[in-house]
């Protein structure tokens, strides 16, 4: 039997109960494959259906229909979320059916019809699931006439800077970040190296649901075809030590933990070549141990190293390699703040710091902006996401911003946080100053905080619950200057994030009690 090349879609009607009544959706059903099992149902709009009507004679239908555990999408399912699409490797919609038809559904967004334009470069980080997905989502690309460029494990920034460096449509990193190696995700660069908008992202995901119409075939001749590119590391590397003029780092000791990740081999190698002693950690990637009780979420690895061997600093990414966090010569860790704030002051001094801005998340301490405000620097402070950073920066001319979980953004240099390119510009300073790491970041003053994340069963709008909102009315009046609140709901996991800072660590104490109470109370917490 002849089947097309490209899943095909319909269209059904469906009704199924809900504590609002009947709601009739309408599906697309993307035809995955020849068999019924490989139906794809997401359901694409809803609408009240009295109850008794027509419709409802196609409970059975929709209720019943046969597909995968892992090709199934959950009802009004959205693919990308604050940085790119992520979940566990295997399961919908880290599948590599949904990755072949992100491969069809980026070459038809981002093709270009210039000369060479139409290739698209493809890095991972050290997950097993790499292969399965690189594989699938290289197929789809090719069937579509995109040429595929393989440089193997790398970091995303990496990625980036090879999309824009090798004049390609697009860039793909195949990576979930700091999470375990049991999820996988994946990440779209443009051809300027910078990730996509919400736009655009919002048209590819319209393509891999089915919503757009599908593609013609191509013709045979017109395939593309997938390459191994040997001197994508040395590229990248070359490059990274550019960004920090080859900063020599004689006489420093580095402790370097890269997480089993994505920077394995390559950090490791770049502080070698620029005179540093490096003791390497978290560089055996196997495929299951990225990000395993090493790398940027446990510094403390890294900081028993610093003590253990007399280090300078430790070094410690996560599983891309696009964050960072320090440890100071006792081990101890420097916040991400307070990196924030001594390369601020130093690009300010330089001259570098473009019209003395800088941008950083909600999510930093008033310590930062107290620091900032001292020294003359106008803040920007933008949602939680380096995408947002990069955001406000481009749109307001400034050269450096970034969050205090890691991502650092040197404009002049990268077009997304750069763990190794962050890393070489704190040397510098260290090395340009004479001064220790701990030295650099007493530059400000943290105020007492404390975060504390519940988990939910539901996340009811924050807006609409009165005891909350007449709460944080009072905590504001009292806390004037001295302190804020932030309550905000996580965006990928069913969690509430509540966060108190003040110049004195009894009243944040205080205030983490009411507020949790109120919360439990309004919304219930899952112990």
């Amino acid at each position: 039997m002849c089947t097309s090349n490209f899943p095909t879609s319909s269209r059904r009607l469906g009704v199924f109960p809900s504590g609002l009544g009947r709601i009739t959706a309408e599906f697309v059903v993307l035809k995955l494959g020849a068999r019924p099992e490989t139906e794809l149902l997401i359901r694409e709009v809803k609408r009240p259906t009295p109850t008794g009507s027509p419709g409802n004679a196609l409970i059975s239908e929709a209720a019943s229909e046969r597909s995968q555990p892992n090709l199934r999408a959950p009802p009004f399912m959205k693919l990308f979320g604050t940085d790119g699409v992520r979940g566990r490797a295997n399961e919908y919609p880290i599948t590599p059916e949904v990755a072949l038809r992100a491969g069809k559904a980026v070459a038809q967004v981002l093709r270009s019809s210039g000369h060479n334009r139409n290739r698209v470069v493809i890095g991972k980080d050290t997950r097993i699931s790499g292969y399965m997905l690189e594989t699938a989502l290289t197929a789809g690309l090719v069937s579509m006439g995109m040429d595929v460029l393989l440089p193997g494990p790398l970091p995303t920034p990496a990625i980036a800077h090879l999309t824009k460096s090798m004049g390609a449509a697009a860039g793909i990193m195949l990576t979930a970040s700091h999470n375990p190696y049991e999820d996988n995700g994946m990440k779209i660069f443009g051809p300027d190296g910078y990730k996509l908008n919400d736009a655009l992202e919002g048209i590819i995901e319209r393509h891999i649901l089915g919503v757009e119409p599908e593609p013609r075939p191509m013709s045979s001749e017109k395939i593309g075809k997938a390459y191994r590119i040997d001197d994508a590391r040395g590229r990248y590397i070359e490059f990274a030590k550019h960004t920090a003029d080859n900063i020599r780092l004689h006489g420093l000791k580095i402790v370097v933990d890269c997480g089993h990740g994505a920077a394995y081999f390559i950090a490791p190698l770049i502080f070698k070549e620029l005179g540093a002693e490096v003791i390497k950690h978290g560089c055996e990637p196997d495929g299951t141990n990225i990000n395993h009780e090493c790398g940027a979420l446990y510094p403390q690895a890294a900081g028993a190293l610093v003590r253990q061997h007399g280090a300078d600093l430790g070094i410690s990414f996560d599983g891309d390699a696009d964050r960072v966090i320090f440890t100071d010569a006792t081990g101890s860790p420097v916040s991400g703040d307070r990196i924030l704030a001594l390369a601020a002051l130093s690009l300010q001094q330089q001259g570098k710091l473009r019209g003395d801005r800088m941008a950083c998340t909600v999510m930093s301490n008033l310590g930062l902006h107290e620091a900032m405000r001292r020294a003359g620097i106008e803040v920007l402070t933008t949602a939680v996401g380096d995408r947002h950073v990069i955001e406000a920066l481009r749109k307001n001319g400034g050269s450096f911003g970034g969050e205090n979980s890691g991502h650092l953004i040197f404009a002049d240099h990268a077009t997304t946080g750069d763990g190794i390119l962050s890393a070489l510009q704190v040397l510098r300073v260290m090395k340009e100053r004479e001064s220790t790491l701990a030295e650099l970041a007493a530059c400000m003053r943290e105020f007492p905080a404390e975060l504390v994340n519940l988990k939910v069963a539901a996340k009811p709008a924050l807006s609409g619950l009165t005891d909350l909102q007449r709460l944080i009315t009072e905590a504001n009046s009292t806390f004037g200057d001295a302190g804020r609140q932030l309550i905000r709901y996580s965006g990928t996991e069913n969690l509430i994030r509540i966060l108190v800072e003040h110049r004195d660590a009894d009243t944040v104490g205080e205030w983490i009690g009411k507020f949790t109470e109120v919360v439990k109370r309004d919304i219930g917490v899952i112990q």
